[in-house]
């Protein structure tokens, strides 16, 4: 009998869940749409197809080009998670360490907030001359560039901001720091680490196509934009540009996903 009531309540339970995301996205949605139809309707008429094509015009030569956009589209972004790893590795790990010595961590911010300052085009010539105009780990190293500070200072925040109550309690039951950073400092983190992994599969993205505007392989998307600019064919760059975003929002997706599972467990774990 409990079984048999239980189902409708569950049924209820999701059914109230399904509304109300529809409810949070519906607003973005209907900007969306105003958008679009405004471009095709207003600003691309104003502008001239030349400048500005018409989204219907994009939505053509991305269909038209879809195997050759698409391809190119997986190339960057592997070269932008090559650099996602090797960037955001690195930040965590710098973090743990600057989290555990701080005086070195005095001694080291200043020179990451210097290299976080620099403007990333600065570092293309540089990782070309380095690794070759052709190869992927130029790419890749620019990605990573871009994706360390803000995972560094993201999870460094985590790492620090502890409530001291947390740490007396474990100091009192004689706990060592490998203790205190696996069941205080690091559960804590996570939330923040994850804002910085976030921000990063953006700039990881950014990272790869920049670096390809100063060469790299025709399969690479951001090759492909530049040479249809080059060559006046505006709406095949703008299909490039839409499956950038649409990588990139996957990307995103995707940490976000992982988000929610490595939360949960962290807080199935402290429960």
């Amino acid at each position: 009998m409990t079984a048999v009531t239980a189902e409708p309540a569950r049924r209820d339970a999701l059914a109230h869940h399904a509304r109300r995301r529809a409810g949070e996205w519906l607003p973005a949605l209907i900007v969306f749409a105003i958008g679009i139809a405004a471009w095709e309707w207003i600003f691309s008429p104003l502008a001239g197809k030349f400048l500005l094509p018409k989204p219907s015009t994009i939505a053509q030569s991305l269909w038209d080009h879809r195997r050759l956009l698409f391809h190119a589209g997986w190339y960057t972004f592997k070269e932008a998670l090559g650099g996602f790893v090797a960037g955001s590795g690195a930040g965590i790990l710098v973090a743990l360490v600057l989290a555990r010595w701080r005086r070195v961590g005095d001694a080291f911010l200043p020179y990451a907030i210097a290299l976080s300052a620099v403007p990333i085009i600065a570092f293309a010539p540089i990782t070309n001359a380095w690794f070759g105009v052709l190869n992927p780990h130029s790419k890749m190293a620019i990605a990573a560039i871009l994706c360390f500070f803000p995972v560094m200072v993201n999870t460094l925040r985590g790492l620090t901001t502890v409530r001291p109550e947390s740490i007396e309690l474990m100091r009192s039951y004689a706990a060592g720091q490998v203790d205190v950073f696996r069941r205080v400092r690091i559960p804590n983190a996570l939330p923040f680490m994850f804002a910085g992994l976030k921000v990063a599969t953006v700039l990881a993205m950014i990272g790869a196509i920049v670096g390809d505007y100063f060469g790299g392989s025709t399969l690479a998307l951001g090759v492909q934009i530049e040479n249809s600019i080059s060559l006046f064919d505006l709406p095949f760059g703008w299909a490039a540009i839409v499956v950038a975003s649409i990588f990139g929002i996957l990307f995103y997706c995707a940490v976000g996903l992982a988000e929610r599972i490595a939360l949960r467990g962290a807080r199935s774990t402290g429960d």
